[in-house]
């Protein structure tokens, strides 16, 4: 096997357990794995097409977010948009989140931006 059938097959594989997790997560409300576990394999398939471009195809998990939830969930249309710590891992990650929230907020009016 080839280092590249190799990253096919890699890709492949992620997709599935992935497409799998994602439907726990949104249809089933039934996760098998923590947050953190879903978000290193998602950064696994983002990498790997990151450095194989040719790879990406529109179905991928990467291309897309979650599955269809579940009718019971109700719709919410919130003030502020709400902002996802975008699968933070270190504090620069964290810190980088920090300050997407308060450029959101100072678009809104709803805090003064601070100068860093």
């Amino acid at each position: 096997m080839t280092q590249s059938d190799s990253v096919v097959r890699r890709i492949h594989v992620l997709r599935d357990e992935l497409n799998e997790h994602n439907y726990r997560y949104y249809v089933l409300d039934a996760p098998i794995v923590a947050d953190a576990q879903y978000d290193l394999l998602m950064r696994e398939l983002e990498e790997l097409e990151s450095s194989h471009p040719d790879l990406v195809t529109a179905d991928s998990p990467t291309q897309r977010v979650g599955a269809t939830p579940q009718d019971s969930f109700n719709t919410v249309r919130h003030a502020v948009p709400m902002l996802s710590l975008g699968n933070a891992f270190d504090e620069d990650e964290v810190i980088a989140f920090d300050r997407r929230v308060h450029t959101a907020l100072a678009a809104a009016g709803l805090v003064k931006h601070d100068a860093d």
